[in-house]
């Protein structure tokens, strides 16, 4: 009630469109009825062309906009906005028994003051009803994937690791807010798998 009065009280522009948010949190109507969750196929994530990625599409419009304001903005409430409409996309058949969003390194974490998959994976967890397990942890600092050529990208391979007892059990859905070449996503992966996951579904925003 208090953040609805306050959201009133100090106008705000809706960062997928532009448009005044009233009492609306994170973005317009408009733009959240834009948010579709759809489950898709990826070929760098298996072997096999599966369906296992969900995702509210590419990384362009109100997505990427919407991104931008949650990672480099502060707009933390966004992140209930986004978590929800991913979480409506993730197939009842996959099991979700726990969420594990992809960790920042410490300090990048630091600087932020806060992880955006994070804030994502606990919105999605909840929708799930399962928990959010912050089961990775990475092991050394990466450079920004968005920033590099696609042959600086094998310097994610183990670039994550399991922490000790926190593995969930049952199938994993991992999030992250965009996924760009897929290495990130797959060095988790591969931890996760190596640490005795039998299936990792994956979740981003935006492709």
């Amino acid at each position: 009630m208090l953040a609805s009065l306050w959201r009133t009280l100090l106008p705000r522009a809706c960062p997928g469109c532009g448009a005044q948010l009233g009492t609306e949190a994170g973005l317009c109507r408009a733009c959240r009825a834009g948010l579709t969750a759809r489950v898709e196929s990826h070929s760098p994530l298996r072997p096999r062309p599966e369906p296992h990625l969900v995702t509210l599409g590419r990384y362009q419009g109100v997505g990427r906009r919407a991104v931008r304001a949650l990672k480099f903005g502060g707009a933390r409430d966004l992140a209930g906005v986004l978590g929800e409409a991913l979480a409506a996309g993730v197939p009842p058949e996959w099991g979700v028994g726990a969420v594990v969003p992809v960790p920042l390194h410490p300090s990048r974490q630091r600087q932020r003051g806060y992880n955006q998959a994070e804030l994502l994976a606990r919105e999605v967890a909840r929708q799930l009803g399962v928990p959010c397990v912050d089961a990775l942890r990475r092991t050394r600092a990466t450079h920004q994937q968005a920033r590099q050529q696609a042959a600086g990208r094998h310097e994610m391979a183990g670039a994550f690791a399991v922490r000790p007892g926190r593995l969930p059990s049952g199938p994993l859905l991992l999030l992250d807010d965009v996924m760009t070449s897929g290495s990130t996503l797959l060095a988790c992966q591969d931890a996760l798998h190596a640490a005795g996951a039998a299936e990792v579904y994956v979740a981003v925003v935006a492709r």
